[in-house]
């Protein structure tokens, strides 16, 4: 999932230098890591929401943790997804 969501954000951002190996799971998304701003988030959450058919609330109250590491939003994806009906 992590190296998922890594692709996604090098798609989304159209961050073409980089590889999904180049982002450590636990490498900060914002500020001093990655760099990514506020807008990219806008993006990056409605590019969640498209793939993986979750809703990314921008007020959420633990959203700024959610998007803070690859690691962190692949548990909340995990977390918002739907069961598999088998």
């Amino acid at each position: 999932m992590e190296q998922d969501i890594a692709r996604l954000i090098i798609d989304t951002l159209n961050l073409e230098d980089l590889q999904p190996a180049d982002i450590s799971p636990d490498q900060p998304l914002f500020g001093d890591g990655l760099g990514l701003d506020s807008v990219d988030a806008l993006e990056l959450a409605l590019a969640l929401q498209k793939q993986y058919g979750i809703r990314v609330e921008s007020d959420a109250k633990h959203a700024r943790e959610h998007f803070a590491t690859v690691a962190n939003l692949a548990r909340y994806v995990a977390s918002q997804r739907p069961p598999c009906a088998d």
